[in-house]
Formats: C-alpha cells, structure tokens, sequence
C-alpha cells in the first residue's frame, strides 16, 4: 500500500531515527536514511534501505541529500544530539553543536525539501522534538533552548504550508532509552533517576507511523505529558519548584 511513497529519516544510524527507518521498510515506504555512521547504514543497506552517508552540518552535505533523493512525500527529522549540564558548565563548543544539529540543520534542509513539496502540494514533515521544548528543566538549558527554537520554527511553518497540502507534525516524546541519554549526561544520574518513565525506541517510532496515516498537529509521549505543559502554561512556578528539586539535587 505504501510501495509508492517516499520517505527521507534524518539521523537513522541510532536511536528512534533508525527504529523509525525500519519499521517504515517493513511497511512497504521507500526508505531513504542518512546518517554518519557506515556500519549502521551498511546494516540499513542489507535490509533494502536507500543509505545516504552524510554530515548535515556540512553545507553541501545538504543539497547532496536533496540531490540523492526522488521526489519526497515525508521527511523525518531525527538528528539530535545534547548534553546535560549547567548553563555555566557547558562549552561554547557544546553549545554550537546543539545548536546547528538541533536547530540550523533542520532548518536548512527544510527550506530545500519544501517547494518541491509545494509545487506537488503534498507531503509531511514530521520533527521528533522534545518534552523539553515544552517544559525546561535544570541541567538543560541550551538542549531546551534549541526544542524551544524546534517547536517554534514548526508551528510557524506549518501555517505557511497549510494551503499546499502540506502536513506538519511534532513528536514531543520524554526522555528515551537510547544511546543519546549515555552521551547527554555521562554521569548516569539522569537516566538513573528517570529509568521508570523512559520510552523504547519503538514507542516514539510507533507514533510515527500512526501519524503519517492520520497527521496531527502533534504528539505528546507519554499521553500525560500533554497535560503536564498544559498545566506549565496555567502555572509555571509550580512546575518550575517541582522540576528544580528533581533535577538539581542529582
């Protein structure tokens, strides 16, 4: 049923991102993937997925991506990286990183996927955000901070696409149990302190399929973290003085 329709997954050599390549090949997409590294995409290959190896912070990397894929009906933004410490504790480096994987990158790969998108009138981007665009928490700042910048860059979007047939979506899923919470916080504390409300890979990834059936303007995972930022919106100072203990006593 799907054989016809393309699909673009950035960051697929990890994480959700490559859940997310997979299961969509099963269910008949034409999966193109990029990522950084060549086992995982020699792994992808071996399953009859498209592979593109790619840096997105690399300029050119961008339209060579664009170049390499046919005409797409739904992209995946995956990619993302973070570290978990204190706003006077993380480098300039870190900062940089975050920012052009999180934020600059999706960007400028959007405004080159969109009007072909638009000539065609069709197609879904989907951004796997963050909780944490929502809801910032201590020992996150700038990784909330380029959620925030995600969330805000969708929402507008979205509504200068509406009128092409064109569908906008965010997953904004809690913490997950992947490799990225290894590298965002090398302590183990946060994953420690978290482990009974992580998601699996295949919960985030199951949410994607559901959507690209039926779009939504977003996805809350867990379901209660939907009301979680709705209470934040009524009083933030509350969750503000829960969240500040949580996580500051770690």
């Amino acid at each position: 049923m799907h054989k016809h329709k393309t699909v673009l997954v950035t960051g697929a050599t990890s994480g959700v991102g490559m859940q997310v390549a997979k299961d969509l090949h099963a269910k008949g997409y034409s999966v193109y993937a990029t990522g950084r590294s060549k086992d995982a995409l020699q792994e992808l290959e071996t399953q009859g997925i498209h592979v593109i190896e790619a840096d997105l912070l690399v300029e050119d990397s961008l339209d060579d991506v664009i170049n390499q894929c046919p005409a797409l009906d739904i992209v995946v933004f995956s990619a993302g990286v973070g570290t978990f410490a204190l706003a006077h504790d993380t480098t300039d480096e870190q900062i940089e990183q975050m920012m052009r994987v999180n934020v600059t990158a999706p960007m400028k790969l959007t405004r080159r996927i969109l009007p072909s998108m638009i000539e065609r009138k069709s197609g879904h981007i989907i951004y796997i955000a963050s909780q944490a665009g929502k809801i910032a928490t201590p020992k996150a700042s700038v990784y909330a901070a380029t959620k925030h910048a995600l969330l805000g860059y969708a929402n507008a979007t979205r509504m200068e696409v509406q009128g092409h047939g064109i569908h906008v979506t965010t997953i904004n899923p809690g913490p997950i149990d992947t490799p990225f919470l290894d590298l965002a916080d090398s302590t183990g504390t946060y994953k420690t302190s978290l482990k009974k409300f992580l998601l699996s890979v295949e919960e985030v990834s199951n949410a994607v399929v559901r959507v690209i059936n039926r779009p939504v303007r977003e996805v809350d995972l867990p379901w209660y973290m939907g009301i979680s930022s709705k209470v934040y919106g009524m009083a933030p100072g509350i969750i503000e003085r829960v969240g500040r203990d949580f996580f500051m006593k770690k």
